[in-house]
């Protein structure tokens, strides 16, 4: 199906859930894939690998330095984790959201375009685990396929991007030494806190 701009959107089919660490960690089973789908079903897999191994760190971290250390393991540890999922299956990879904690982490116009339609749908109460998108897209007449994978908020994310009761003010003050201009606080319980993207030229 092409759109209005002449891109390429693929469907993107539902899929029952598993249960895995938190609902950030929601992996799923893809069902066989046309030609033209393998290459949704390999980014769905990406980007589903990500998110729990940064549950598992910041897990860990919490144990070890109370939620103020996993501020900090999150700083160095997630986009870390971004480069190597990159380095390793030929996407590029990143976390983005509308409310960005990281400055790297400021949407295109085309992510942009889909959080905001997860927002929408969120709101809907479609379940977070069914908020992806999948699409081609021309950039200077060359074909690039994208993916996107919506990041709700579970318990563990509201102790440093939750609403000002739910941060510590140890916390608080280190978001605010690492992060400035931080943007990614006030944030309930089911809200897309942001998204997993990716993209690469089409084969």
């Amino acid at each position: 199906m092409r759109t209005t701009d002449g891109s390429r959107c693929l469907p993107v089919r539902r899929l029952s859930l598993a249960a895995c660490v938190a609902v950030l960690a929601a992996c799923t089973t893809a069902p066989p894939a046309s030609p033209d789908m393998a290459w949704v079903a390999q980014a769905r897999s990406v980007a589903t690998a990500v998110p729990p191994k940064l549950v598992s760190v910041l897990q860990e971290e919490i144990a070890r330095s109370g939620h103020e250390g996993a501020v900090q393991a999150c700083s160095d540890k997630a986009p870390a984790m971004a480069r190597e999922a990159s380095a390793a299956s030929g996407w590029n990879v990143k976390r983005v959201s509308l409310r960005n904690r990281n400055p790297q982490a400021v949407p295109d116009a085309w992510e942009r375009a889909v959080l905001e339609d997860f927002d929408r749908r969120a709101a809907a109460r479609v379940p977070p685990a069914q908020l992806e998108r999948a699409e081609v897209v021309f950039e200077n007449g060359k074909p690039i396929q994208r993916y996107m994978r919506a990041l709700p908020v579970v318990e563990l994310c509201t102790n440093c991007h939750g609403t000002p009761d739910r941060i510590a003010p140890a916390v608080a003050a280190r978001i605010k030494t690492l992060y400035p201009q931080d943007r990614g606080t006030g944030y309930g319980l089911g809200d897309i806190r942001g998204a997993i993207t990716l993209r690469r030229p089409a084969s």
